[in-house]
């Protein structure tokens, strides 16, 4: 099939942090050094930080890298960390332990990375930079040799029976000497390009968590903005990671989220749950006292480390940010990483235009980036900490001592590397756990899952396939509902997944409610047998983030 194709020097898939990054420092290069460069950038939400969920609190250092005056600039970073405070919960009470050096927050900011992200488009397209919102990218276009010549976008007005309606767009090739996956946690397109040229078969597998977030308008009286605190114990279970982080903002603004690790075991925990249970603890519950909850949302994080980044370029392309997995968990951040593989992959490609390394005939491996990166101060960073993460596979209590070890006794200079395991192998059988009652929801403080996803903003097309493939049919009913009890009815953060029955009660079948569905790919990367398969939907379908 014949279709319309536009080319570029560069395109970045995602407009996100480490994205924009590249495009920024692509283009500064380009500019100080008058050569005339094309970069564009495509995201699959309907603006840029529609997509965007995080907590979030930033460390300025790759941001001064890249803007240098950023504070003679109009960037959106207001609130300035002025509490520090990490506290261990119990069931009814709690007590404040030391901030391990890398939890520190002296300097750092607390933001709307979606803001962050809509400020630095703006840049981006001030320097001459072509940003495309609305166009999902769906699969490859490549070369004779098989090497990596561009992008497909998605096929619009495509109906739910996959036969062409009246308001039909085909998907546009989208050319370029290098593409740069940019498309944070689980991407799609990185998923594709990892098993074409198997860039995981030196490294650990991947590792995921679970990040749920509200956003609330809190009484005057109680908001303390610059004031973090994070809480690791209850609700979770002393073999299951996880812990929260209540940051306050400007204008009464209060960030609240809750973060499971997906090695969990128990076939019968919701994430969304313990997260709505966590805000009615004794220490916690009154700061949304008279308050109003106004946003709502989900994303899946990159959890693996060092040992889990996989091979970083492919012929034709390369990977930054957190589709390869450059968050630091111990550290609880991302987006100062994110930033730096973005500035260092710009900072490549632009080289490789300076020297004439790129071909019209073949995509070429850029050596220079993950070169570049093993001698910066991200890939010592993530070195240094690669051990507390896995720890934790020994519980909360033997995780947290062999944490005090790693930081105070080895510094990150331990001789070994614990490994990561695939968090869909971590499920174990129903009949070995018993079913955990949730509390009911009051409506004033924890809320249902659908009265959530209202608040997420989401809308999908209703007449498209389903971007949520399930590949065996029988899968989700002979093993997740009769093993496991049908987990994707927890899992999942939206209420996408429900097992009906006939009228008698009998013959359970799994209803996929796809219109719901937040992006945060959890589905995709918890289910037992990796059965569901997450494709992007119709371009700008999702969530509609604005402050998040």
């Amino acid at each position: 099939m014949k279709r319309e194709n536009m080319e570029y020097d560069v395109v970045i898939v995602g407009a996100g942090p480490s994205g924009l990054s590249a495009a920024i420092k692509i283009m500064q290069l380009s500019k100080e050094n008058a050569l005339p460069l094309k970069v564009c950038v495509i995201e699959k939400g309907s603006e840029v930080g529609a997509h965007i969920l995080s907590g979030a609190v930033i460390e300025t250092r790759s941001l001064e890298e890249l803007l240098p005056n950023w504070k003679d600039l109009d960037v959106p970073l207001k609130t300035q960390v002025s509490e520090d405070h990490f506290v261990y919960l119990t069931s009814n009470s709690g007590f404040r332990v030391p901030s391990p050096p890398q939890m520190q927050n002296e300097g750092n900011y607390i933001i709307s990375l979606g803001n962050m992200c809509r400020w630095l488009a703006s840049h981006a397209e001030s320097l001459g930079i072509e940003i495309y919102s609305g166009f999902p990218a769906s699969d490859f276009v490549f070369y004779e040799d098989g090497s990596v010549k561009g992008i497909l976008t998605g096929d619009m007005g495509v109906g739910k029976d996959g036969e062409k309606t009246q308001n039909y767009q085909s998907g546009i090739e989208i050319f370029a000497k290098m593409i740069i996956l940019a498309e944070g946690c689980r991407g799609s397109l990185t998923k594709i390009i990892m098993e074409k040229f198997d860039l995981k078969k030196d490294s650990n597998p991947q590792t995921y968590g679970i990040g749920i977030k509200e956003l609330w308008e809190i009484d005057p009286k109680k908001s303390k903005a610059g004031k973090i605190i994070h809480t690791i114990g209850w609700p979770l279970d002393n073999a299951t990671y996880g812990g929260s982080w209540i940051y306050h903002l400007d204008k009464n603004l209060l960030s609240v989220g809750f973060v499971v690790g997906l090695d969990y075991e128990n076939p019968f925990l919701s994430p969304y749950d313990e997260f709505q249970r966590f805000k009615t603890h004794p220490l916690v519950k009154g700061v949304f006292e008279n308050g109003k909850r106004i946003s709502y949302g989900a994303r899946a994080l990159s959890e693996g480390g060092f040992q889990s980044l996989p091979k970083l370029i492919f012929p034709g392309g390369l990977l930054i940010g957190d589709t390869a997995g450059f968050l630091n968990v111990p550290k609880l951040k991302g987006t100062h990483t994110a930033m730096k593989s973005g500035i260092l992959a710009g900072e490549s490609v632009f080289k490789g235009f300076q020297d004439k390394v790129f071909s019209n005939t073949k995509g070429i491996l850029l050596e220079r980036y993950p070169d570049m990166l093993k001698e910066s101060w991200l890939w010592k960073e993530l070195r240094k900490e690669r051990n507390i993460r896995p720890a934790f596979r020994w519980g909360r209590f033997l995780g947290l001592i062999y944490s005090a070890l790693e930081t105070y006794i080895f510094r990150g200079r331990s001789p070994w590397t614990l490994n990561n395991h695939a968090d869909h192998r971590s499920l174990k059988l129903a009949k070995r756990f018993k079913k955990i009652k949730y509390p009911k929801y009051d409506g004033k403080i924890t809320f249902d899952m659908l009265s959530s996803v209202y608040l997420s903003n989401t809308n999908h097309e209703e007449n498209q396939p389903s971007h949520l493939q399930i590949l065996d049919q029988k899968i989700p009913i002979e093993n997740n509902l009769n093993l496991y009890d049908s987990p994707e009815q927890r899992y999942c953060p939206a209420g996408v997944y429900e097992i009906l029955r006939d009228e008698e009660g009998n013959n359970p079948y799994l209803q996929i409610n796809a219109q719901n569905c937040v992006h945060c790919k959890t589905c995709d990367i918890k289910d037992p047998e990796q059965n569901i398969n997450w494709v992007p939907p119709e371009g700008g379908g999702g969530p509609n983030y604005s402050e998040m």
